[in-house]
């Protein structure tokens, strides 16, 4: 469910008339040469667009106010290939929106020692050009992802990727439309946030449908179409005893398939790309779905179980920015401990809805006893994550505010069989180590529901934090719990003050 097709990045040369016609010819031949080679010789996400070198004011404010009209553009990537006096940029960056990216480079690699003249050096002036443009996003506060180096350099383009797809998930998010079914699970106090603060800070739509919209969608999902879904189950994985022919819970698996298709039926129609639902509110619908949340997140979508409609949101956002990325992303939750000395893990899962985007092997479909929500036994898949490094995301309201809090995680082999556990689930080491890890999570109030990714590095998180001017809380391997919890009474100060 990319969106990368739809977008386009604007590339415009910032220079200006001191050089003369000649200067500026060619400085735009090299930023159209620029462009054209990141489109052709890079396989970037997004297009790039490129737009004509800017040398006045009213043309700066134009190219800003037109990309912030347009439904394509995800954000300005600019390059001051030239000294560009950034006063002429004050106008259009007080009025954009839209991410910004200076590409701090020079058309040559090496200098040309025994031929560099002043024409040369007038040409070629990114390093103090690049420095002036720095001084005015400072002064007017603009966050600005910076890449330097040589424009073929590999490094340089791993920046403008991760860029590329954050811009892309913000984007996303100002249309995005969350819907909820039922309420949250009664008496949780993490899964709650004020709906309207979220969709002035993340442009995110909330909505509640009664559960008994969503049934009867599913009630009149067509048989043959049921009986496809349940043919392309056999396809993909593997079924236990009782879910597989003549089982005696084959007709959970026939059920479990009509409610995914009920699901994404409602979804499409309504527009939505990411969901709740909660076990306390099923009236009608024969089991709570499993398989169905766990295909639907690996199409793309949101979710988070009882109605936790935040991690359901940045969940579709994440997935969004991973698109294409061959390492998975899901709904979690931290389930138990393991703490073992010098081994201390812990057991992510979730009762039934873990993404098979991150499944080490092809997941078992099974039907198995569940002690709440009072319904037939649900369907489910069964498998464990690969190993590799990942990140766990929380993002949480503090009632004056959104923090996003992150840790860093090893996610190492399964140790040991879970013949009783019929869950999907990850195992995993924490970063710097259970005891810090653990405590700089709860000190930070981060809730219980995750995103876990192994798609994306600590950088995606920390971008988009700067680019949403949010709050962000990282737990890696340099964490100290006494300097994070000071980090958390410094971000309460600079925070408090910055609610819309």
């Amino acid at each position: 469910m990319s969106n990368f097709q739809e977008y386009e990045v604007w590339f415009a040369a910032g220079s200006q008339h001191l050089y003369g016609p000649k200067t500026l010819r060619q400085a735009e031949q090299n930023a159209k040469e620029v462009a054209q080679y990141f489109n052709e010789k890079v396989n970037f996400p997004v297009k790039i667009v490129y737009k004509p070198i800017v040398t006045r004011p009213e043309e700066i404010t134009a190219l800003c106010r037109e990309a912030n009209h347009s439904p394509k553009c995800i954000g300005i990537m600019t390059w001051l290939h030239t000294f560009s006096p950034t006063k002429m940029w004050i106008n259009g960056l007080n009025i954009l929106t839209k991410p910004l990216f200076q590409l701090d480079t020079q058309y040559n690699e090496t200098v040309p020692w025994n031929t560099m003249d002043m024409d040369f050096m007038n040409l070629n002036q990114t390093a103090h050009g690049g420095r002036e443009f720095g001084f005015i996003c400072a002064r007017m506060k603009v966050p600005t992802t910076v890449a330097i180096g040589f424009w073929k350099d590999s490094k340089v383009h791993e920046k403008i990727e991760r860029w590329m797809r954050v811009s892309a998930g913000i984007m996303a998010e100002q249309s995005l439309k969350v819907v909820r079914f039922g309420d949250n699970m009664r008496e949780v106090g993490v899964t709650e946030g004020n709906k309207v603060s979220a969709q002035i800070k993340f442009g995110y739509s909330v909505n509640t449908h009664a559960v008994g919209d969503l049934v009867q969608v599913i009630n009149d999902i067509p048989q043959s179409d049921v009986d496809a879904l349940v043919e392309e189950y056999e396809t993909l994985y593997r079924f236990s005893p009782v879910t597989q022919k003549n089982g005696e819970k084959r007709q959970n698996v026939i059920d479990a398939a009509r409610i995914e298709l009920g699901i994404k039926k409602f979804l499409v129609q309504g527009g939505y790309g990411a969901y709740t639902n909660t076990f306390e509110d099923l009236h009608g619908i024969k089991q709570l779905p499993g398989i169905a949340s766990q295909r639907l997140m690996q199409q793309g979508y949101g979710f988070s179980a009882e109605g936790d409609w935040k991690t359901s949101a940045l969940l579709r956002t994440i997935k969004l920015m991973a698109s294409g990325i061959d390492r998975g992303t899901s709904f979690m939750e931290d389930y138990t401990y393991d703490f073992t000395k010098g081994q201390e893990l812990v057991i992510g899962s979730h009762m039934l809805e873990v993404c098979p985007s991150i499944a080490d092997e092809k997941p078992l479909v099974d039907a198995q006893y569940l002690g709440i929500g009072g319904k037939d036994d649900p369907v489910r898949l069964i498998f464990k994550s690969r190993p590799g490094p990942a990140i766990n995301a929380s993002l949480i309201d503090l009632g004056n505010r959104f923090r996003l809090v992150t840790n860093a995680l090893e996610t190492i082999e399964q140790p040991h069989p879970l013949p009783k556990l019929p869950v999907a689930c990850a195992v995993w080491k924490p970063k710097p180590s259970l005891d810090v890890s653990t405590q700089a999570w709860i000190a930070a109030g981060a809730a219980h529901h995750s995103v876990y990714t192994q798609a994306l590095d600590m950088e995606y998180f920390r971008l988009y934090a700067k680019l949403k001017d949010m709050e962000i809380a990282v737990i890696d391997e340099n964490t100290n719990t006494h300097q994070f919890e000071k980090e958390l009474l410094w971000n309460d100060m600079l925070y408090s003050n910055k609610v819309k």
